[in-house]
């Protein structure tokens, strides 16, 4: 059978859809903390790994892909991150997540830490350095010949933007389906000393570990656990005013409100033109102002005390301009 859809389902639908994507919740995600299992994390690789940062892109892919929540990308926050001189000691700190939250101008920051890495036994069975040192190659030498599943913790936490509390706060677990004598036996690919300390968590060579089937299981069950509990975040709606500060002929425009203030990349603020004042005759004291709209600013980049947008608009913006997120 062939569906008709009429002119004013097709409305219905759009609307619908344009609704539920202004109410995403949107959140980042800093590295994961993983000093617990630094020492498994070494013997398994042969080296040290940032096996945080390599959650860090699974996960948000997950997320993206769920649809729940809105995302930001990984180059504005690596961008926060080094503006502010913040380390890898600061990744769990809730405190340190909620400020960059509010320069990022999100609702919310997700950090977490990776409480096990490794076999299900607890035990690597492979000496630091040895598979570098022996082959640099997955399933060949340096490792305990007693097969085992493989298991991955992480424990995530919801921070509310403005007052670093823990909203919520979720752990997961995943196991792999298969066992085997080296956790990374079936990738195939070099994740010796030789490769430095960066990891690809999202190439299949990796998926296709033991370790790596652990893993996807894990973020698929956080990410779930996480997107059920987005509802804790907070939903205030926070009302913008401020002032054009510099405006360019080629429509771009800053003003002087930014994170700080509410402001958030991609929202739209009304520009208005101010007009005459009505007064209180007793006092003095301005009842309203006669105000003028000349356009909109779509938000494209916003620091703490500051944002930078494009006008869109009939009308000319001028230094002195009021933005506002009111009619």
């Amino acid at each position: 059978m062939i569906r008709k859809w009429t002119t004013a389902t097709v409305l219905f639908l759009t609307v619908l859809a344009t609704a539920q994507a202004q109410h995403k919740k949107r959140v980042a995600v800093m590295d994961f903390d993983y000093a617990t299992v630094r020492s498994s994390v070494s013997s398994l690789f042969g080296t040290d790994k940032d096996i945080g940062k390599g959650i860090n892109d699974l996960l948000v892919d997950q997320l993206v892909n769920d649809g729940v929540f809105s995302v930001i990308e990984r180059k504005q926050l690596d961008k926060i991150i080094k503006e502010q001189n913040f380390s890898n000691s600061d990744r769990a700190d809730a405190s340190t997540a909620a400020k960059i939250a509010r320069i990022l101008g999100v609702d919310g920051m997700i950090i977490g830490s990776i409480t096990q890495f490794g076999r299900d036994d607890k035990s690597t069975g492979v000496a630091g350095g040895a598979l570098g040192n022996v082959t640099g190659r997955f399933g060949i030498g340096g490792v305990k010949k007693t097969e085992a599943n493989a298991v991955v913790q992480i424990t995530a936490r919801l921070i509310d933007t403005s007052t670093a509390e823990i909203l919520a706060s979720y752990t997961a677990k995943g196991a792999s389906k298969r066992k085997g004598a080296s956790l990374i036996g079936s990738g195939g690919s070099t994740y010796g000393p030789e490769a430095g300390a960066g990891i690809d968590m999202k190439s299949s060579n990796f998926g296709n570990t033991i370790i790596g089937e652990a893993t996807t299981n894990c973020v698929a069950e956080l990410a779930k656990g996480l997107e059920g509990k987005s509802a804790n975040l907070p939903t205030a709606v926070v009302e913008i005013d401020g002032l054009i500060a510099d405006a360019e002929p080629d429509g771009t425009v800053i003003i002087n409100v930014g994170s700080k203030n509410g402001v958030k990349t991609g929202q739209t603020l009304n520009v208005k033109t101010k007009g005459k004042e009505i007064r209180d005759p007793s006092n003095g004291k301005v009842l309203r102002s006669l105000d003028s709209k000349i356009g909109t600013i779509t938000i494209t980049e916003v620091e703490g005390d500051s944002s930078t947008g494009r006008f869109s608009g009939s009308g000319k913006p001028k230094t002195g301009d009021i933005v506002t997120s009111k009619n």
